[in-house]
Order: structure tokens, then sequence, then C-alpha cells
């Protein structure tokens, strides 16, 4: 590898890292040019790899202006084999303070698709190489107009009657079924949006719905009609039998709102809470697979 240079990248050189083709163009991602205009990259934060003058390597790091937290590893892509990506990530997390989290974005069932496999394997190789462990997998999923299942009767639906039932409902949840944006409540604004969900989402909890079964509260879910796009930002259960309908309860709150798309994240070990998602006519757009640091808490 002694043709090889890695550098961050310089000021006006966004061509530079664009030209390498796209190899997953079926993800939604941020384009870089609009990233740089935004402030979320940065060129220093923006590491590549060339040899001979070419570009086979690029990484580069985000931190939305404003975030409390450390930049994290969000587009990260090989064209060579993988030591020379973790020579890249070595050298930039050398100059960057250490490493930190890398969020992989991967097309829906990348692990049934070969065509994508070809492509992912070498960075995420390169990533173990530099030392990150593979610490789990979200998946987000994305439901589009499909019918909602008609409700059954057995549970009535109202909004909270304040922030301190919200907040005395969420500390009753041990494990939230969906967290939608969780990493970047974390990084930017330093919230754990599975304990305090509110701390992000804001205390206006119109939109929140509270499922009852029998006057009592069964569970309840978080939306935001408002955000990147219409989302199910928490859901949690007391009673897990009320997951279908309060599922279908919360897209409809969204959808009379006017949402023609609705966003939800989920756990990939959470196998029940995904065929429910897909049974009320979620769809998996992509995963996201997290490395870290051995030592991080992530």
């Amino acid at each position: 590898m002694t043709d090889l240079v890695i550098r961050p990248l310089v000021a006006g050189e966004e061509n530079l890292f664009d030209s390498m083709p796209d190899p997953l163009p079926q993800l939604r991602q941020v384009a870089y040019t609009d990233g740089i205009a935004g402030g979320g990259y940065r060129p220093e934060n923006t590491w590549v790899a060339l040899r001979a003058g070419r570009l086979v390597g690029r990484a580069a790091w985000l931190l939305p202006p404003g975030a409390v937290g450390a930049p994290w590893l969000d587009r990260f892509d090989l064209d060579a084999e993988p030591e020379v990506g973790a020579e890249l990530l070595r050298a930039a997390h050398e100059a960057l303070g250490g490493p930190g989290l890398y969020y992989a974005a991967l097309p829906a069932h990348w692990r049934r698709r070969p065509e994508v496999l070809a492509v992912v394997r070498a960075p995420m190789e390169a990533a173990r190489l530099a030392g990150l462990v593979e610490r789990g997998e979200r998946l987000r999923c994305s439901w589009t107009g499909t019918p909602l299942p008609a409700s059954s009767g057995r549970y009535s639906f109202r909004p909270p009657v304040d922030v301190a039932e919200v907040k005395a409902l969420v500390a009753r949840v041990a494990e939230p079924d969906v967290l939608t944006g969780v990493e970047i409540a974390r990084v930017v604004g330093g919230v754990d949006l599975a304990t305090d969900p509110l701390a992000w989402l804001g205390e206006n909890t119109e939109e929140w719905r509270i499922a009852l079964a029998a006057g009592k509260p069964v569970g309840l879910v978080g939306t935001a009609g408002d955000a990147c796009y219409p989302l199910l930002a928490y859901l949690g259960l007391l009673d897990e039998a009320a997951r279908p309908e309060l599922l279908a309860e919360a897209v409809r709150v969204l959808a009379a709102g006017g949402a023609r798309e609705v966003i939800a994240d989920v756990e990939s070990h959470r196998v029940t809470v995904l065929a429910e998602l897909e049974r009320t006519g979620f769809r998996q757009l992509r995963s996201r697979v997290v490395f870290a640091p051995p030592n991080s808490q992530e």
C-alpha cells in the first residue's frame, strides 16, 4: 500500500468525495454537499484514501450543529480491500480523539441480497479490523397508506391528561417497543428516548395516545407529525395484547393530520414487534448496524 495516501478532506473538495459512485443508491441518505451546507458534515471530519490519485475509500463523520455529543461515522465506502479501510479509520480515529460510533446504513433484508453483501463486506470488515465491535441492529420501517386493521373495540384511546401522566407511564415500561431516532436523540440532545421521550419530543402531548382496557392504561404511544418524517417516536406497553391496536391508532392519528408516510424504528431482535408492524402495513426501509469501541456503553 505504498502508493496509498490517507488524509482529511480539504474545504472545496466536495467533488472529490462524490467522485466515488454511490454503492448503495437505494438508501435514503443526505447528499454529502447538502450535509456540508447544513453544517453536519465538515471537511476536517471527512477522510479519504487515494491510490494513485483515485479515490478508493471515504469516511464522513456527522455532527449536526448544536449537538452535545461526539461525531459519529455516518458514511463509509470502500473500493479497496478491508485493510485499506482499516488504515483509513485508524488514521481518522487518531486525529479525531479516538474511535467512536459507526452507524452502518444498509438496505432492507441486506443479508439475503448478494449484490448488497458484495458492497458492504469490505467496510464492515474494515471496521472490525480497526477495533470496532458490532453492537446491534435497528430496522427502519415505513407505512405508506396501507388500510389499517379494524379495531376490536376492546381498547379505548385518549390523549394524556398531562405531562405527568406520560412520565409516570413511561417509568413503568421496561423496554419500549418502538424508539424512532434514538441515536439522534442521544448524540444531538443528550437524551435517552427510552426513559425521557418528552425531553426530546417536547411537552406538547396532543398527538400522544394512551390505550385503556376497562379504564386502566395498558400502553402509550408518542407520535410526531412535524419531524423529518411523520413518525412513531415512542411506543411502550404495559400489556402486550394492546400492541396491534395501539399501533394502528397511532398511525390513524398521524394520517388524520395529513401524513402519507409514517416511520418507525425497531430493534432487529424484537421479532414480535416487527411482525406486528408488518401486519399493520409497515415495510422495512433500511437497517442500521451499530459498531462501537469495545469499552463503549452503546
